[in-house]
C-alpha cells in the first residue's frame, strides 16, 4: 500500500492537467512549482486582488482547482467551482461549518470535492498513527493526552485544522474523550490543545500520552511547505477525473 502510494508519488505523469489556483501566497507557489514539474499546466490564478476572475468562462478550461485561500473566502471559492462542475482540492482552514454544504453542491453537480487540513503524504500516516496509538491506549486509563501545535505568527486560525483533525482521531478512538479544548480550558473528557505561534515554523505536531510513570509521545515537524503541496497535486490527479467526495484516506489507500 505505501509502495504504491510512493511510486504514485514519484513517478513520471502521462497526463497533464489546466490547474486553477485559488490563493497565491506562499503555499499558492508551492503548489506551482511542484504542478509545474509534474507536468501539469497552471491555466488560471485566483488571489484577493482579481476574484472577478474566478468565472465560469475561465473555469470552462479547467480541469481541476487547488483551492488554498482564507477561512472568509473559501466557501465561495469552492461553490463557483463546483457549480462549474471543476473538481476542486481544498486545504483552506477555518470555514468547516459550510463544509456539509460544499458537499450538497458537489454532489448536485456531479464534481468532485476533496478537503484535508493537511495535505502532506507524512502528515497523513501521521493521522494513522495517531488513530491506531489511541485505539490502543483505550485500555489503558492511567494514561491522560494531549496535543501541541506549533505554527508561524501568520496562520490565521488556532489550533490548527491538523490538531483539530488529530484530536478527532482520539475522539473517534478512545471512549475516554469527548470533544477538544484549549488548554486552558482543561476538562477530564476532553482532548486539550495547546497552540503556539512563533517565527517561520512551517509546522510541528506532538501527541502527548502521559502517566505518572512514564510518557509516550509521537511528533511529526515539517522542515518546509513541499510535503503540503505535493500531496495536494497528487489529490488534485487523484480527483480530477472521479465524481464524488473524498478524503486523504481514498488517496492514500487507507
Amino acid at each position: 500500500m505505501l509502495y504504491a502510494i510512493s511510486k504514485g508519488v514519484n513517478s513520471q505523469k502521462r497526463f497533464y492537467m489546466n490547474i486553477a489556483l485559488i490563493g497565491y501566497g506562499r503555499m499558492g507557489h508551492e503548489i506551482e512549482a511542484i504542478a509545474l514539474k509534474r507536468g501539469h499546466v497552471i491555466k488560471l490564478i485566483v488571489d484577493e486582488n482579481n476574484t472577478a476572475d474566478l468565472n465560469k468562462t475561465n473555469l470552462s478550461k479547467i480541469d481541476v482547482a487547488i483551492e488554498f485561500s482564507f477561512p472568509g473566502a473559501a466557501f465561495t471559492n469552492i461553490t463557483k467551482c463546483l457549480e462549474s462542475k471543476v473538481p476542486v482540492v481544498s486545504g483552506t482552514t477555518g470555514w468547516l461549518e459550510d463544509y456539509d454544504k460544499a458537499c450538497e453542491i458537489c454532489k448536485f453537480n456531479n464534481s468532485a470535492f476533496i478537503h484535508s487540513s493537511n495535505y502532506s503524504i507524512g502528515v497523513n500516516l501521521f493521522f494513522r498513527l495517531n488513530s491506531e496509538l489511541a485505539k490502543k491506549m483505550a485500555q489503558y486509563n492511567d494514561y491522560r493526552v494531549s496535543i501541541e501545535e506549533i505554527h508561524h505568527t501568520k496562520k490565521l486560525d488556532a489550533p490548527s485544522g491538523t490538531a483539530i483533525t488529530l484530536a478527532n482521531g482520539i475522539i473517534k478512538e478512545h471512549s475516554g474523550y469527548k470533544d477538544w479544548c484549549f488548554e486552558k480550558d482543561q476538562a477530564s473528557h476532553n482532548v486539550p490543545i495547546r497552540s503556539v505561534r512563533e517565527g517561520l515554523v512551517p509546522g510541528t505536531h506532538t501527541i502527548t500520552w502521559d502517566s505518572d510513570i512514564d510518557t509516550i509521545s509521537m511528533k511529526h515537524e515539517a522542515k518546509n511547505r513541499k510535503g503540503l503541496a505535493l500531496g495536494a497535486v497528487v489529490a488534485a490527479e487523484f480527483i480530477h477525473s472521479r465524481h464524488g467526495i473524498f478524503t486523504m484516506n481514498d488517496v492514500m489507500g487507507f
